[in-house]
């Protein structure tokens, strides 16, 4: 059957990459949306889309009866799901069938046996796939897990027989941790898959993430598209994707696709799919396999040239693959870095908000669900964008990705953009001398900002620009004469407090700091200077749009400048920065006792409350813990005392700021 009006049962970058495609091939895409998302990029971009519920995903983007009943209304003859949501689910896969539909992806079968880890795991043995060794079966129970652990010997991964995309794995590696580790599996575990059932597995400490997309016409058809390499992880989540895998011996990745095509072929695989194994070595195993198309999918369109949504589509048409094995090449090397709304100097903690600046670099692939303006919510994945590299080599890849990423501008919201930049700068992950769990034994390296000789010379400059530029009736400069300097002294007799205007400056990893800009001198001179009375001297001179030339210690630097308000960036073949321009003192100290009031760090829902009113805590016990975009927080003490006012229960909203409860002082500490 032809395709004319497609559901696209996603939001976010994925929707607007399938919307794409499809109106490339004549075919009318149709989106949906929470309550949450009315404004989304998304829903701008697809043109027509239909409310299907309230925020939270539970209630909208999972939601089967309301997605069915929308493509209904849509007049659609199949149904696009995307990634995550309701992508593997067979019930809605067999939904969309029964309701008429062409469901573009696996059958309810297929999903029903790759969505189980234990049943894919069967699979796999029955298809001569080599498997990570483990306990047999799944398990939910407590107490059974625990002594199985403990029979196997540290370290074991948990896995969520349900989970996918790195989500619903814990690795336990001690007994001192075993049972609260149990704990948070099954409490994730039926959370957010639905189910408590455990797989225990014997846990690969250095291994390598590789995976092999697949594509199968449902009639015993499947081919490879070569295979990807995953093995920066965070937490089981993926960071930086890259295709072909480097380094590793061609004959031993040709194996690795023969399994994945025969594991396809043996079940008449329909559609696009990801078989994921580990390689320790010359050895590999199979982990799972994802039966639905890959955030990770760019790189492999970029080294085969193929389009994979649009090949997506044309399986659900029944007109088969089109092409043969052979058919299929590999050109180049291209990596994929996630640029994340997250906070990497607070354990990655989701950072929400209103993106009041995004600019993304040119000259390479962006896939994204965000523009300047949109909110980052709390009910979703927080990511902003894909950005996809395509060269000739990995060396090279390497190196364009790390300028893009240098070039990337985002404000309003904390991303991880300083540490996918030091990914791609560092030289063992260069040598591919990494393993999933690298990150980790080299996370403090990778969160610390690189020494910045030039931070001052930067901070000075944007001053500048604020105070003599681009200030208009909304800043919150407190001077309203803007055309002229005018100077004062603070304390008279002491040179050094001499002052122009005041401005405070805040830029990534900097809470604020108070410049005092000169007025101009001789030359066009300014001298800034800092809260250690530290004087810089410099000129910074227009030469027309936006272009600027500043001179500083006998030197001349070219550089782009954009004031918009409050907000000024600044550019060099280099990099880019951001500052926010605020008004003198506006970073001025808490109140001490702001310490004793514990207050939600994100927006989310409370899925737990381990203190009682009237309970005695120490100072870094755990309050509550929080669940802000698919990740557990746990919300502590910052001081020892009583717990008192208690204002939250399981289940509940709260949003960022929101106090959630007091420490009150023991009656032995003074006051």
């Amino acid at each position: 059957m032809q395709i004319k009006t497609l559901l696209i049962a996603n939001r976010g970058e994925i929707a607007c990459r399938i919307a794409r495609t499809a109106r490339a091939l004549g075919i009318t895409p149709v989106g949906v949306h929470s309550e949450a998302d009315a404004n989304a990029l998304h829903v701008r971009e697809i043109g027509r889309s239909i409310l299907i519920g309230a925020g939270p995903a539970s209630e909208s983007y999972l939601k089967i009866d309301a997605v069915i009943d929308a493509a209904k209304r849509a007049g659609a003859d199949a149904i696009h799901p995307g990634y995550g949501f309701l992508a593997e689910n067979p019930e809605f896969a067999q939904a969309v069938e029964d309701a008429g539909m062409v469901f573009v992806g696996p059958t309810a079968d297929t999903l029903d046996r790759f969505g189980d880890k234990a049943s894919a795991k069967e699979a796999a043995i029955a298809a001569n796939v080599p498997v990570v060794a483990g306990v047999a079966g799944a398990k939910s129970d407590p107490d059974e897990i625990a002594a199985a652990v403990r029979e196997m010997g540290f370290p074991v991964l948990l896995k969520a027989v349900g989970g996918g995309g790195g989500r619903g794995q814990r690795l336990v590696e001690s007994d001192a941790t075993l049972k609260q580790d149990i704990e948070g599996a099954l409490r994730e575990a039926k959370s957010t898959f639905g189910s408590e059932g455990m797989l225990l597995e014997r846990f690969l400490p250095e291994a390598r993430h590789v995976e092999v997309q697949i594509a199968g016409d449902g009639a015993g058809h499947v081919v490879h598209l070569f295979e990807r390499d995953c093995t920066l992880q965070r937490r089981h989540q993926k960071v930086i994707e890259e295709a072909p895998a480097w380094g590793l011996p061609r004959d031993l990745l040709d194996k690795i696709a023969a399994d994945s095509v025969r594991l396809g072929e043996s079940l008449n695989y329909r559609g696009l799919g990801t078989v994921e194994f580990l390689v320790a070595g010359d050895e590999y195993f199979f982990l799972e396999v994802n039966p639905r198309i890959q955030v990770e999918h760019p790189v492999t369109e970029a080294i085969t040239g193929l389009d994979l949504v649009a090949l997506h589509l044309r399986i659900a048409e029944g007109a088969g693959l089109g092409l043969q094995q052979s058919d299929i090449t590999c050109t180049g090397h291209a990596v994929e870095a996630r640029l994340y709304a997250e906070d990497p100097a607070n354990q990655f903690a989701p950072s929400t908000g209103k993106i009041t600046t995004l600019a993304l670099p040119d000259g390479i692939r962006i896939d994204s669900g965000v523009e300047t303006g949109d909110e980052v919510s709390p009910f979703y994945d927080p990511m902003i964008a894909k950005l996809i590299v395509h060269a000739e080599d990995r060396e090279t890849a390497l190196a364009r990705l790390a300028e893009a990423l240098e070039h990337t501008i985002v404000a309003g919201v904390e991303t991880n953009r300083d540490f996918l930049t030091a990914l791609t700068r560092d030289r063992d992950f260069a040598q591919m001398k990494v393993h999933t769990r690298w990150i980790d034994t080299r996370l403090a390296d990778l969160t610390t900002p690189p020494a910045d000789k030039t931070a001052d010379l930067w901070r000075a400059v944007a001053a500048v620009l604020y105070v003599t530029k681009g200030r208009d009736d909304h800043t919150t400069n407190p001077w309203e004469n803007h055309s002229t300097f005018t100077g004062w002294r603070l304390n008279v007799g002491d040179p050094l407090v001499e002052a122009g205007q005041r401005v405070t400056l805040m830029s990534a990893g900097n809470a604020g700091e108070e410049l005092r800009v000169s007025p101009i001198g001789i030359n066009g001179t300014f001298t800034i200077f800092d809260t250690s009375e530290t004087p810089l001297t410099l000129t910074c001179v227009e030469r027309g749009n936006g272009q600027w030339q500043v001179t500083y210690d006998s030197e001349v630097l070219m550089l782009d400048a954009r004031i918009n308000g409050d907000t000024i960036e600044i550019g060099t073949s280099a990099n880019r920065r951001l500052f926010h321009a605020a008004p003198p003192l506006a970073f001025a100290g808490a109140d001490g006792a702001a310490e004793r009031m514990v207050e939600s760090p994100l927006t989310g829902m409370i899925v737990e409350v381990i203190v009682s009113d009237g309970d005695e805590v120490a100072e870094g016990d755990v309050i509550a813990i929080l669940e802000s975009m698919k990740m557990e927080i746990s919300i502590k003490a910052a001081a020892s005392g009583i717990a008192t006012n208690i204002s939250i229960e399981k289940g509940m909203m709260v949003d960022r700021g929101q106090t959630l409860a007091e420490i009150a002082p023991n009656e032995s500490e003074p006051t």
